[in-house]
């Protein structure tokens, strides 16, 4: 079976979809047995809401028990779906993490000692990689309401506005395009271009000439847009002009090298030539993925 702890491969095997996991107070545990359907370990507080996914097998507890959190209860329901001498899989590449305290995992450990524990042989990251054609549509959905959110732009920011409050109307903004929430805004403002691209905003105001970067990735039925777009404050000098269409040329170069076959490093090649003449490596990265 796999053993699935955290809020993305809960929520992608039975479509529960929350904010309550801000909460860093309750585990939540579903199994997922060789055959048949989930197996939900949860907190009593999520199983009215676990009853409406395709999840029929919902074990609950009242937590936070700050003796026994869900141990005894997981541990049992792991004993009845893997038997003796069998693997318990759990996800533990790049972008994994154990959302359990560490000695409720050895507690668990200890209550089954006859059976293996290893990671899941990257069943579940090869799943996520590949998205079905509903999946595109709902990550397509995303990005348009990001991208209605930048077409608002000229209203949210110009000369003279803080960039904090510029901050505060594109969230605002992006709720009223129908993000169901938004998890991150990042950015910056300087003249001709800035420094870093995570951090907060401060109550500096823009000025004329300078470039301004938001970055978000805003939520609608739990998939994300992840992009990022720059804007001049008053037209742009004659090198950040420059440099933002020798980015976009870049680009363009990078949508020709992506064919079927195709490998990431071919893609930062094309791109790279633009960009350095094949001279880089180009500071930073290009692209997500």
């Amino acid at each position: 079976a796999l053993l699935l702890t955290t809020e993305p491969e809960v929520r992608y095997v039975t479509g529960f979809l929350t904010r309550f996991w801000e909460s860093p107070t309750r585990p939540w545990f579903v199994i997922v047995p060789e055959t048949g359907r989930p197996v939900a370990v949860i907190p009593e507080i999520g199983a009215h809401l676990m009853g409406q996914t395709w999840v029929e097998d919902i074990r609950a507890w009242v937590s936070p028990d700050y003796a026994d959190d869900g141990v005894s209860l997981l541990a049992d329901a792991l004993a009845e779906h893997v038997p003796g001498g069998g693997t318990i899989g759990v996800p533990s590449g790049a972008e994994t993490w154990l959302r359990m305290p560490l000695h409720d995992w050895t507690a668990l450990r200890d209550r089954l000692p006859d059976r293996r524990f290893g990671d899941d042989a990257g069943i579940l990251r090869d799943c996520r990689m590949v998205k079905s054609a509903a999946e595109i549509a709902k990550i397509r959905w995303a990005c348009g309401i990001a991208d209605g959110a930048f077409a608002r732009m000229n209203d949210l920011a110009g000369a003279g506005v803080p960039l904090a409050d510029v901050f505060r109307a594109f969230q605002g903004a992006l709720l009223e395009e129908g993000a169901d929430w938004v998890p991150y805004v990042a950015g910056a403002a300087a003249p001709g271009g800035y420094g870093d691209v995570i951090s907060p905003a401060t109550e500096t105001p823009l000025n004329e000439g300078d470039v301004l970067m938001l970055d978000t990735g805003a939520v609608w039925d739990g998939y994300f847009c992840d992009f990022d777009r720059n804007f001049s404050v008053g037209p742009p000098d004659t090198a950040v002009a420059d440099a933002h269409a020798r980015l976009i040329d870049a680009t363009h170069a990078g949508f020709e090298a992506a064919r079927p076959g195709a490998t990431p490093a071919e893609l930062y090649a094309a791109m790279d030539y633009v960009l350095t003449g094949g001279g880089g490596p180009v500071q930073g990265r290009l692209g997500h993925g």
